[in-house]
């Protein structure tokens, strides 16, 4: 019987920065749908990157690759012979040397090393922080595909993690249409849910310090949230669906910092979450209107928010980042 070659069992996939926690759960879901996959680390011997090896499907479809952005050859060996690209990884800093080059040539790198392949696809895992950053949009527009985060703006605010994400972004379309490759965008919010690493990554840092005592009061601002496993499965969507094209906004609810520690209090009241905010003087911000229509087409479901911040935390409980407070270990002893 021939072998379907759009089916998931014969398609070959390499996701960059594969040990990182979005990428993480794309290679997850790649491996339970099928595929094989050749993951890009920079050490694949490094005890972070273990996590991999031990999902469901690793043994017989993963592999790991030694690559770096920077290094053109590396990636290229790790691309050729596959039929998609997902380019996730990325630096989060906001060290503008760390930041902007390696996003932007790496990304450059990924997109020429795709071409050469001739892989079908490239799927690149941007951010917000490419759409959002514009002092001059209308509190009356709703936020979707359309929008672009304003360049000068980042610059003179020192932002350097959204100009890299939009500079990278914009450096990734340019190439994709110079070389001719088919390029989707996923443009996530901040991500939050269970952990597959063993590591605390810069968005779950944003729910932690809520639940550590290290944040005394909650800043009168505004943030979208989605959950990881979203994120990933987007990816996929665009990735399996012939007619996706373009960028899709992947994000699930807007919520002021004090609703979001709120819904911790409800549900973890034996944390020390912050019950004040760092500035009463003026009226509390108010959340900015987004369309994820584009992906709710596809057929995803998004994850109520609630849910993603109840998982966070019994994630970073499960990973020995947070205290498991006395009267949920009896609870769990007494269950178990």
């Amino acid at each position: 019987m021939p072998v379907d070659s759009s089916s998931p069992w014969s398609q070959i996939v390499c996701v960059t920065g594969a040990g990182g926690f979005i990428a993480s759960w794309i290679v997850k879901l790649l491996l339970e749908k099928g595929y094989t996959v050749k993951g890009t680390v920079r050490n694949p011997d490094d005890p972070k990157n273990a996590h991999l090896r031990e999902l469901e499907g690793a043994n017989e479809r993963l592999t790991l690759h030694k690559a770096d952005l920077l290094d053109y050859e590396s990636l290229k060996e790790a691309i050729n012979g596959c039929d998609g690209v997902f380019h996730t990884a990325s630096p989060v800093t906001d060290d503008p040397e760390q930041m902007v080059e390696p996003a932007v040539n790496g990304t450059k790198n990924v997109i020429i090393a795709a071409a050469e392949a001739k892989v079908r696809r490239v799927v690149f895992t941007s951010s917000i922080g490419a759409v959002y950053m514009d002092p001059n949009r209308s509190p009356d527009v709703v936020v979707d595909e359309s929008c672009w985060s304003d360049l000068e703006f980042c610059k003179n605010t020192k932002n350097w993690y959204c100009y890299g994400k939009a500079v990278a972004e914009q450096a990734a379309w340019e190439t994709a249409n110079e070389k001719g490759v088919d390029l989707v965008v996923i443009t996530p919010v901040l991500v939050l849910g269970p952990l597959l690493q063993s590591t605390v990554n810069a968005s779950i840092i944003h729910i932690l310090k809520y639940l550590t005592g290290s944040a005394k009061t909650y800043a009168n601002s505004v943030q979208a949230y989605v959950h990881v496993r979203d994120v990933a499965l987007a990816h996929i969507l665009v990735f399996d669906n012939p007619s996706a094209s373009g960028r899709y906004l992947c994000a699930e609810s807007v919520l002021h910092r004090g609703e979001v520690v709120e819904i911790l209090t409800k549900f973890f009241p034996e944390y020390p979450i912050p019950t004040k905010c760092s500035d009463e003087r003026n009226p509390r911000a108010k959340p900015y209107k987004f369309s994820n229509q584009k992906l709710k087409d596809l057929g995803l479901e998004f994850t109520p928010v609630k849910q993603c911040l109840y998982q966070t935390v019994k994630s970073l409980q499960e990973k020995g980042h947070l205290p498991i407070p006395a009267e949920q270990e009896d609870s769990i002893r007494i269950h178990s």
